[in-house]
C-alpha cells in the first residue's frame, strides 16, 4: 500500500504509522543508493536509517521496484529544477542540447540510476515532465510526428544509454589510487597499439584519441553529432 492511496492513520491492530514522510524515505533511500548502490538498498537497511521498523516502509511503497522508481523521480525532480531555470532561445537545437547536458551529468554521477529512467512514467511523473520538456523543443523544429517521436527517442536514449555507461562503477585499482585513470585507459590504449594494424585499421586511427580522452568530452561530441543530424532533417 502506498501512501498515495487513502489509509487510516493507524490499522486494525492499533499499530501507529510510522512518524516519516514519502520524502523523507525517499530522500534517505537515495542516499544509501549514491553512499553504495542499488544492492544496499534494503527496506532492513532504509528502516534503520530512519530509526523505525521495517513494516514502516510499506506504508509508503509496496516494494523495492517501487522504491527504485520513486527515488529515481526524486533525482530526476532535480534536473528539472536546473531546466526550469533555462531561458528558451531561438534555437531549439541549444535548448535541448542543454536539458541533455544536464539530464547526463546527473545520471553519470550515479551508477545506479540509468536502469530505472523512464521506467513507469506513472510513478515518475518528473520523467514524464523531462520527456515533455524535450518534446516541446523538438517540436519547435516543425517535424512530423513520425520524426519528432523519432528524434527524442534517439536523444534521450543517447543521453542514458551513454551516461549509464561511462557512470559504471570506478574500477577498484583506480578507487583505491593503485592507478590514475589516465593510466587505466593508458594500458588499455598500448595494448591497442600492440594490435596487428591489418586486421584493426579503425583501432589503430582513433588509439590516440582514446588515449587520455575525457569522457564528458567524448559525450558531448557524440550529442552534438546527433543533434547536427536532426538539425539537417529539419532544414529539408
Amino acid at each position: 500500500m502506498t501512501a498515495a492511496h487513502s489509509t487510516p492513520a493507524t490499522k486494525a491492530t492499533g499499530r501507529r504509522r510510522a512518524s516519516h514522510s514519502m520524502e523523507t524515505v525517499i530522500g534517505e533511500a537515495v542516499a544509501i543508493l549514491d553512499e553504495a548502490g542499488e544492492p544496499a538498498l534494503t527496506f532492513r537497511a532504509l528502516a534503520a536509517r530512519l530509526g523505525g521498523g521495517v513494516a514502516s516502509i510499506y506504508w509508503y511503497v509496496q516494494n523495492k521496484d517501487e522504491l527504485l522508481d520513486r527515488a529515481t523521480d526524486h533525482v530526476l525532480g532535480d534536473v528539472l529544477a536546473v531546466t526550469e531555470e533555462f531561458v528558451d532561445t531561438d534555437d531549439p537545437i541549444a535548448d535541448v542540447r542543454r536539458v541533455g547536458v544536464a539530464l547526463f551529468d546527473t545520471v553519470a554521477d550515479r551508477p545506479w540510476l540509468g536502469g530505472y529512467l523512464m521506467r513507469d512514467t506513472g510513478v515518475q511523473p518528473n520523467g514524464l515532465a523531462l520527456y515533455e520538456t524535450i518534446g516541446r523543443h523538438v517540436m519547435r523544429l516543425e517535424l512530423n510526428p513520425r520524426d519528432t517521436f523519432h528524434a527524442v527517442s534517439a536523444i534521450l536514449g543517447f543521453v542514458i544509454g551513454t551516461a549509464t555507461d561511462l557512470g559504471q562503477q570506478i574500477p577498484k585499482e583506480v578507487l583505491d589510487g593503485t592507478v590514475t585513470g589516465e593510466e587505466y585507459i593508458r594500458r588499455f590504449a598500448d595494448q591497442w597499439r600492440a594490435l596487428d594494424p591489418q586486421e584493426h585499421p579503425y583501432i589503430h586511427y582513433i588509439v590516440d584519441e582514446f588515449d587520455g580522452h575525457d569522457d564528458r568530452d567524448q559525450f558531448t561530441a557524440g550529442l552534438d553529432l546527433l543533434l547536427d543530424g536532426l538539425r539537417l532533417k529539419s532544414q529539408r
